[in-house]
């Protein structure tokens, strides 16, 4: 597993207004687009291209397009969807599926309770997004359920990561092409399995605590 750690000014200040019990939620929402399109360039540096030449206003020239099939883009339902308009603005054309996972709270497992995914994923490059990795179990979940259906190649975006849900992540991948794109990594996990300092439960600060 390869992962990458953002090191940016204006990573570091979106995180920090992000942490902040202060900031409201439409602030919340938005910051949380803008600091996922950051991280989506660094996340799409590998992504497939094919050349192309086009007529400019003076001449002829080479470049490139995405290659087809499309990539997919992959939120964990519910919080990754507040990270899919970052994604998609930097990354249009994409398909979008959707990955409907919770964490038992007892047991800190994911359960999967919906998915929408093409059935054959062999020629797709794939993004996962979950703002979270705390435990790593939801995301390791999430990514052998597209390696289950073909996925040769996938790149996960988190706003924030605990070293614990690192070290899972990493034994749960062994073998595999995966890439981890991260805001920053905290300090630890607590009793209750909730990343230190961390910003608090994404879903319910995107959305609302639903009860």
């Amino acid at each position: 597993m390869r992962v990458f750690v953002a090191d940016h000014p204006l990573i570091a200040h979106k995180l920090t207004v992000l942490r902040d019990t202060q900031t409201t939620q439409p602030t919340f929402r938005a910051l949380t687009e803008e600091l996922v399109t950051l991280l989506a360039y660094e996340a799409t540096r590998e992504v497939s291209v094919s050349p192309v030449t086009i007529q400019t206003p003076v001449t002829q020239a080479t470049g490139v397009r995405l290659s087809h099939p499309r990539p997919l883009v992959v939120p964990i339902l519910r919080a990754g969807l507040g990270m899919l308009e970052g994604m998609v603005t930097l990354l249009p054309t994409a398909e979008v599926g959707f990955l409907g996972m919770v964490r038992n709270e007892e047991t800190l497992q994911p359960v999967t309770y919906a998915e929408r995914l093409p059935d054959d994923l062999s020629d797709r490059t794939c993004f996962v997004l979950d703002p979270m990795l705390a435990t790593g179990g939801s995301l390791a979940a999430a990514i052998q359920f597209l390696f289950d259906r073909g996925a040769q190649d996938v790149t996960a975006i988190c706003i924030l990561a605990a070293p614990e849900g690192l070290d899972a992540l990493e034994k749960a991948t062994a073998g595999r092409h995966v890439k981890l794109v991260l805001g920053a990594v905290d300090e630890r996990l607590n009793e209750h399995g909730y990343i230190v300092p961390g910003l608090g439960d994404a879903g319910d600060r995107l959305y609302g605590t639903i009860d």
